[in-house]
This record gives structure tokens, C-alpha cells and sequence, in this order.
């Protein structure tokens, strides 16, 4: 399957390496960059589409794994795949440590190499799924005020209106006006939805104990 809306940066001291890769790719659906150094790849704008990085690991300048280093300084989320011809057991450990989703050793079957940059992508997409309905979910709870958070905690440990109102010494009218309103800026329809949100950013309910 195709992705033409994604990027494979590929990072690799030797042009003819380059060349195969860009064209293997391309063959298979990707938009690639081709960079000769990590100084090289630093240089470029960020990009913050969706994309994974092909890795050297010997180069003139700065390393694959010194790179790497610096991307994980920088915050960057590029997933990282090293592919090269003098690997060995630490480096692959450190690389993995570092947050590289795999460590090939050049030749590698096409087949491999096209199944992990299609996860690689894959995985880069689900993350940023993720982080956008997080951002979106806190920016909701950003229009909340404070009582309204507040009563959106105890109506998350299952409270009913009339406890709430009864805990907080206001009318079961008033916690119903809030309850809609948090409905609303939260943009769910029902206690189980606001649940399934608010997971995202670990809200802790509030319980209410009868006495």
C-alpha cells in the first residue's frame, strides 16, 4: 500500500545507497529526501507530517546514533530505523535504547525493509492520533470552570445529581445546568463518553460517600 502523504528522510554517507533506497521506495508509493550527512538533515526545516527516518550508522561528521542523540534533545517523534553495513550488538542495543523502532544490517531483503518503514509510518500516524485527541480533550477541559470541573469529577465516579448537589450544598437544577454545559464543551453525549475522554488525561474522579 502506497503513502504518498508521508516522508522517509534517508540519512546515508554513500550515494548509491541513497539512489537504491530512494528508488525502492519511490517504486513502492513513498515521497522520499535523500540527505549525505546528519549536519545535512539538521539543516532542513522541520518537517512535522508524518514520516520515519533512515539511518547510517557510520558517517563523516556526526554518527547515526549521534544524530539520534540529538533528535531525542530536539523532541523530535520521527520514528528512527538504522540501516547499515557495520552494525554490531552495542550499537544495536544503544540504538533500541534510544527509541529506534529496528536495526538492519545492509543487505537487507526488500521485502523487510518495506514492512518495517510501513510500520514505522504506521506507528508515527497512530502517535500522532493520539496526541491530537489529548491536545483536543485539554483544550476542552480548558473552557471548564472550576465548579464545572469540579462537578465533572464526581459525575465520573458514577455520582448521581442528587448526591452531588447535596455534597456541594447547590440544587440538583443547578448540577443538571452543569452537567449540560460539561456535555457540551466536551463535546459527548452521555457519562460513559466523558469517561472514555477524560482517560486520556488520567482525570481522577471525585467519590461522594453517603452517609
Amino acid at each position: 500500500m502506497s503513502d504518498t502523504t508521508s516522508r522517509v528522510f534517508i540519512i546515508d554517507d554513500d550515494n548509491s545507497v541513497r539512489t537504491s533506497l530512494a528508488r525502492l521506495l519511490g517504486t513502492s508509493g513513498f515521497a522520499t529526501e535523500v540527505f549525505a550527512s546528519a549536519e545535512e538533515y539538521l539543516a532542513r526545516e522541520r518537517f512535522d507530517g508524518i514520516a520515519c527516518l533512515i539511518l547510517d550508522v557510520r558517517m563523516p561528521g556526526s554518527s547515526g546514533l549521534e544524530l539520534q542523540d540529538k533528535l531525542n534533545e530536539l523532541g523530535s517523534d520521527l520514528p528512527v530505523l538504522f540501516l547499515t553495513g557495520h552494525g554490531n550488538i552495542p550499537m544495536s542495543v544503544k540504538a533500541i535504547r534510544g527509541g529506534a523502532v529496528n536495526f538492519l544490517t545492509k543487505p537487507v531483503r526488500e521485502e523487510v525493509l518495506l514492512s518495517v518503514v510501513k510500520q514505522a509510518l504506521s506507528q508515527h500516524r497512530l502517535n500522532r492520533e493520539s496526541h491530537d485527541s489529548i491536545e483536543k480533550v485539554r483544550a476542552s477541559m480548558a473552557t471548564l470552570t472550576s465548579r464545572e470541573q469540579e462537578v465533572m469529577c464526581f459525575i465520573l465516579s458514577g455520582a448521581r445529581n442528587r448526591q452531588i448537589a447535596t455534597h456541594l450544598g447547590i440544587t440538583e437544577k443547578t448540577v443538571k445546568a452543569h452537567r449540560a454545559k460539561i456535555m457540551g464543551k466536551m463535546g459527548v453525549s452521555s457519562a460513559v463518553e466523558l469517561g472514555r475522554v477524560c482517560t486520556l488525561l488520567e482525570i481522577t474522579p471525585n467519590t461522594i460517600t453517603d452517609d
